[in-house]
């Protein structure tokens, strides 16, 4: 017989892998990890973390939303421990006030209105995808039928894809910057959940759908993080996707069960949880226990094991150290399929912040893929 003590161990496991498997499926707000302690009309001082003395630009939001900076490069890391503070370089504040207090360091160093600081017209539409319309930015080329359906990632923003605006643009690329399903201002799913890609591909679908209605030739998709495992869904699963050319990942996931087992252990939990909380999301205990309207099978998001199963051509883009998605499953995924996926390799750029780390190589890199052949690239802005 088992005795009662691992009863209760097994039922705490158990409770702890729903837990976890709710955390990683449930929209949540970004929190605050830094503070502002000083600022003038040149340069910020900061708490000094891993994120805040990380090298490139960045954006900085500080009360919630309300407003948004572009911060550049470290100037100055002065005290140790929790005194410890950085100082750094103040590129312009697009909306809202500065202020002393919680802050937080993003990839987004652009923001859509009412900011002005990318010199790109953004021009608010919907396009209407199976629970109703969802919000998008669209940026027109004047003569060219080509376009990009841009995805950001699990909890950003939209604005995560402006980086890549002014690549597109010298490329005469159209481009459609979507929301879909659980954003902030778009229609949620049945359960209000994320569902890892496995349905959020049918938005990119009708994204893909609302630009071929404009006379779109070529696609290319565009995904950050999730918005990677997103894009890999569409092409895998829609019909539309004979349509498209090819693929941008930026730190995508490339195989969820990897990157799930990662996060426990980064959490400090053993393995067994990751793996129970996936059974949990994929089996009968998918509803009443996580709340999933419908089962989530992982394993069709393991695109390593499904490498084999690719069709387009694909640009990957990952950094080393991402402490968030996990680099080896990129560089598997190359290895896997070097005739059509090319792994573009940073080092210090952690979670989905290569441009911000070395802007030039990221539009250099990305023009050189996207740029149809026998055409001019413009130059990157």
């Amino acid at each position: 017989m088992i005795g009662a003590g691992a009863l209760v161990g097994a039922a705490g496991v158990t409770g702890v892998a729903a837990y976890f498997a709710r955390k990683v499926l449930t929209p949540e707000p970004p929190s605050d990890d830094s503070v502002v302690r000083a600022y003038n009309d040149l340069t910020i001082t900061l708490d000094a973390n891993d994120e805040t003395t990380s090298p490139g630009r960045y954006g900085l939001w500080v009360g919630g939303y309300e407003t948004h900076a572009r911060i550049g490069d470290v100037l100055s890391i002065e005290g140790e421990g929790s005194r410890a503070e950085v100082t750094r370089e103040l590129l312009g504040v697009d909306y809202g006030e500065l202020a002393v207090g919680p802050c937080r360091i993003n990839g987004s160093y652009f923001v859509g209105p009412p900011a002005h600081s990318l010199d790109v017209d953004l021009t608010e539409v919907t396009y209407r995808g199976p629970l109703g319309h969802m919000p998008a930015w669209r940026v027109d080329v004047p003569d060219s039928t080509r376009w990009a359906v841009l995805v950001h990632g699990r909890g950003a923003l939209r604005s995560e894809c402006l980086r890549a605006l002014a690549t597109l643009q010298g490329c005469g690329i159209n481009a459609l910057i979507i929301n879909y399903r659980n954003d902030v201002g778009a229609p949620a799913g049945s359960d209000g959940l994320y569902n890892l890609g496995l349905t959020e591909w049918q938005d990119v679908e009708a994204a893909m759908q609302y630009v071929l209605d404009e006379g779109a030739t070529d696609i290319q998709l565009f995904g950050w993080s999730m918005g990677g495992a997103t894009v890999l869904q569409a092409v895998d699963r829609s019909p539309l996707a004979a349509h498209v050319s090819r693929l941008v990942l930026d730190a995508p996931v490339v195989n969820w069960r990897h990157v799930l087992a990662f996060q426990a252990g980064l959490n400090k939990l053993p393995p067994v949880v990751s793996r129970i909380g996936q059974d949990m999301m994929r089996g009968p205990l998918h509803r009443n226990v996580i709340g999933l309207a419908e089962p989530l099978d992982i394993a069709r998001a393991d695109w390593v094991t499904r490498a084999d199963e690719l069709t387009k051509p694909i640009l990957l883009i990952h950094s080393l150290d991402d402490d968030f998605v996990p680099f080896a499953p990129s560089a598997d995924l190359a290895a896997a399929r070097p005739d059509l996926v090319r792994l573009e390799q940073f080092e210090v750029a952690r979670h989905c912040r290569e441009w911000n780390v070395d802007s030039e190589r990221w539009e250099k890199v990305v023009r050189a893929f996207c740029a149809p052949a026998g055409v001019q690239q413009g130059a990157a802005h």
